[in-house]
């Protein structure tokens, strides 16, 4: 069959590797306590120690993700990443509570580099619409860190076209966005730091969600989804693989934001609708 004009072309390398999966081809849970590297102990510590006076009953459960329950912090340079469901859906006030919470936490404890406390409503999380996107973040790649773990309420996720297209599938809506949030902010190094770490990152797992399917196997280590990405579009790896390193250790720089916007997203948010579609719109 003719290779269609817009289709990556495969290298020799692009094989399965079956990374991350279970031996009936569904994505293991990442993360676990016994993982989280001594330095980082005392810190979930203080924070399930303050959570419920936080929330109080309306806690559901609460998670841990990210590097700290991997294995793969590293100290001063990590963030603490928390997920907290509510029995009811969050209000303002605990959005500030949450913040709160994390300027506490990173006030505190020097071996992390910031926190984020994510607060959702346990209807939304279990609905069918979020159950290929947060129900899978909350399956996957969340470690239950108190009260109930709602993977049991979750079905099994394989690394499937579906599970691509609702988790990442949205990213022609995030662009504009993006360009009015580099246009506001001001051009110090401290402003735009966080901004090139966020959107690097979203990138990187934009582009290996993309071929993810093909790859079928999961990872959530930047620099090996930027090299399964390049696996089947090596006339863009170069720009997945400096995007991860800028993941890992950003510098506040304009001009990559940038050639974000302008380049690098515009491309990979129109060929994901191509290979993909479009993620189920959101209220």
């Amino acid at each position: 069959m003719p290779q269609h004009p817009h289709e990556p072309r495969h290298t020799s390398h692009a094989t399965p590797v079956h990374r991350g999966l279970d031996p009936d081809g569904h994505i293991t849970p990442e993360g676990s306590l016994a993982r989280v590297p001594p330095p980082f102990r005392p810190v979930l510590a203080a924070a399930r120690e303050r959570l419920p006076p936080t929330f109080g009953t309306r806690l559901s459960s609460a998670y841990v993700y990210g590097s700290i329950p991997r294995g793969t912090a590293r100290v001063g340079r990590s963030d603490l990443d928390l997920l907290v469901v509510l029995h009811e859906e969050p209000t303002d006030t605990d959005r500030a509570d949450a913040r709160a919470l994390d300027t506490a936490l990173d006030r505190e404890f020097p071996q992390i580099d910031g926190a984020g406390t994510l607060v959702l409503g346990r209807e939304q999380v279990l609905s069918d619409l979020e159950r290929h996107d947060l129900g899978w973040f909350v399956a996957c790649l969340c470690t239950p860190l108190l009260g109930e773990d709602l993977a049991a309420r979750l079905p099994r996720y394989r690394p499937d076209s579906l599970l691509a297209r609702e988790t990442n599938g949205d990213l022609a809506l995030l662009l504009p966005r993006w360009r009015e949030r580099i246009a506001t902010v001001d051009g110090s190094e401290e402003a735009l730091r966080p901004l090139v770490r966020y959107m690097s990152r979203h990138l990187v797992r934009t582009g290996f969600t993309l071929v993810m399917p093909r790859w079928q196997g999961w990872t959530s280590d930047l620099r090996e989804m930027a090299d399964a990405f390049g696996m089947y579009y090596p006339a863009r790896a170069g720009q997945l693989r400096e995007a991860a390193l800028r993941g890992l250790a950003p510098r506040g720089d304009a001009a990559v934001l940038r050639t974000y916007v302008d380049d690098l997203g515009p491309w990979l948010a129109a060929e994901y609708t191509r290979v993909h579609g479009v993620k189920a719109p959101r209220p």
